[in-house]
């Protein structure tokens, strides 16, 4: 059985904090499992933890817009996953106990799948992996090198759905991970955006 799927068997049944209590679903992460960018966000909210997959509300429908401009795909090009892998009680963070309780699963996600460039979707995920005392308003934009990936933190697309004066800068993050792809794995790579 591959790395992965052994993975999800263990993160499914696991009860290591109070968030595995009131789940409906494990939100494990889907994706290319050879995919070259992994996107990270926070934690699954109503509609992922009702169906069990990351980003399928209006936060997923923007993300997969911005992929899709970007020329990027979630069966091809990206693998999603989350901080932590069930939902927070009325959709709040992750406390910082819960993020290091399944800071694990994702550190062997992320070793399992390799990716080149590794996304993150707002603050939590900047904290939960980069730096508790970071901010996401500081760094966004920024390339960053962790454990030897290259790392784009910028605003979760619920921020954007709540800012609009948001989607600029964001949009100018998804163009330098589009040049980042370019030079480190695909020169040939076509989006009819950037």
């Amino acid at each position: 059985m591959e790395a992965l799927e052994q993975l999800k068997i263990e993160v499914t049944s696991c009860t290591r904090c109070i968030l595995s209590q009131k789940r409906t679903h494990v939100v494990f992460g889907e994706g290319n499992q050879f995919a070259k960018i992994m996107c990270i966000g926070e934690g699954p909210g109503y509609y992922e933890d009702q169906i069990g997959r990351p980003f399928v509300g209006k936060s997923g429908e923007l993300l997969d817009k911005i992929l899709g401009v970007s020329g990027f795909n979630r069966t091809e090009h990206v693998y999603i996953a989350n901080i932590v892998k069930c939902r927070p009680p009325g959709n709040r963070d992750p406390l910082p106990e819960e993020r290091a309780t399944c800071l694990p699963f994702l550190l062997k996600q992320i070793e399992i799948i390799q990716p080149k460039i590794i996304v993150l979707l707002g603050a939590t995920a900047l904290k939960g992996l980069i730096d508790p005392n970071a901010k996401i308003t500081q760094v966004r934009g920024t390339w960053l090198e962790w454990n030897g990936y290259q790392v784009m933190p910028t605003f979760h697309p619920s921020a954007l759905l709540r800012n609009e004066q948001l989607k600029r800068p964001a949009w100018e993050d998804f163009k330098k991970v589009v040049s980042k792809y370019r030079e480190i794995v695909n020169p040939e790579h076509f989006s009819a955006h950037c």
